[in-house]
This record gives C-alpha cells, sequence and structure tokens, in this order.
C-alpha cells in the first residue's frame, strides 16, 4: 500500500485530505507541525510528502531542505496558500516536484500524486473494484477472480477514464 506523510496546521483541510486519500485506497499519516514529520520520517520510509509550507515549528520549506539534505529523495507536493512567484521559486529550489495552490481540488491532487507516484515507481499496480474484479494498471488487464477477461483496448481506455473520473460526470467530450 502506498504511504503518504501529509503536513497540514489546518483542521479541517487535514481532515478532508485525510478521508479523501483513505477512500482512494492510500495509507496516510498526518501531522500538523515541521518537528512531528520529521519524527515520522525517522520512524518510518514514505512514498510521498504532501507538505503545507507555513506551518509551525518548522516550515514546509526548511522540512524539505533538511530532507534532502538527509538524502531523502521521496516525491514531495507543496500545497500552499502563497500565491507569490518568489515562494514558488523558493519552494521548488527546496526541493518539491510539484506545487498546488490552495484551495486544491482533489480530483488534480489525485492525478499529481498518481503521475508523482508513476515516475518514481510506486504507482499503484492494482484497483480493487466490485465482484472480486480487480484492474491491472500496469498490464492494462481486467481480471475476475485472476483470470483476464481479455477487453479490447478501446474498452479499456474507457475502463481508465471512467476510474480517473469516479467522482465527476465524463462528457461526450471527455469520451471522444
Amino acid at each position: 500500500m502506498i504511504k503518504i506523510l501529509i503536513l497540514e496546521d489546518d483542521e479541517l483541510f487535514l481532515e478532508t485530505l485525510e478521508d479523501f486519500l483513505c477512500d482512494e485506497g492510500f495509507a496516510v499519516k498526518c501531522a500538523k507541525d515541521g518537528e512531528e514529520v520529521l519524527d515520522y520520517c525517522f520512524e518510518e520510509k514514505y512514498d510521498l510528502y504532501l507538505l503545507d509550507i507555513n506551518v509551525p515549528k518548522i516550515s514546509g520549506i526548511d522540512l524539505l531542505k533538511r530532507l534532502r539534505e538527509a538524502n531523502d529523495t521521496t516525491p514531495t507536493i507543496y500545497l500552499t496558500s502563497h500565491k507569490d512567484k518568489d515562494m514558488l521559486t523558493k519552494g521548488f529550489l527546496s526541493g518539491c516536484d510539484d506545487y498546488l495552490k490552495k484551495p486544491v481540488d482533489l480530483d488534480e491532487l489525485l492525478l499529481r500524486i498518481n503521475s508523482l507516484l508513476k515516475r518514481s515507481g510506486k504507482f499503484k499496480e492494482q484497483i480493487e473494484l466490485i465482484d472480486d474484479l480487480v484492474f491491472d494498471v500496469k498490464n492494462r488487464r481486467l481480471l475476475k477472480a485472476q483470470e483476464d477477461l481479455n477487453l479490447t483496448s478501446k474498452v479499456i481506455d474507457l475502463l481508465e477514464l471512467f476510474l480517473e473520473q469516479k467522482d465527476a460526470i465524463v462528457t461526450k467530450e471527455m469520451i471522444i
């Protein structure tokens, strides 16, 4: 299971992120300040960090600098309300891989998470569906009770689209 560590001091937003990511099948650990994140990082390895910048004790930027100095290359996305170019520059110079401005669209966040995980080789390999159906993401196969259903590539393309947009309306234009 993919493990994500979130640093966010806004309790309501943190709970929203945690619920959303857990529903998407990720294992999530939450921290409200930078020192807490350092403690967690020494105890366990994570597959992705989601970091706010303005948090108590150690800022997200200083935290990521420390992690990078300790040779921690975990993919990282900043989630922040900062909109100025200087902060964006500082964020990338500190070692982040991506940057999203608040308010965050959760579907966009999920796409960015999956993209980063795919590039780092940690993408979810299987998605469990209903009635013993499993979608093998890597091989683009739909399995029922471990047997390949041999769907056409167009049907698999549609299935991937529907899975990516599972909480949204899929329009005719999107299908085309």
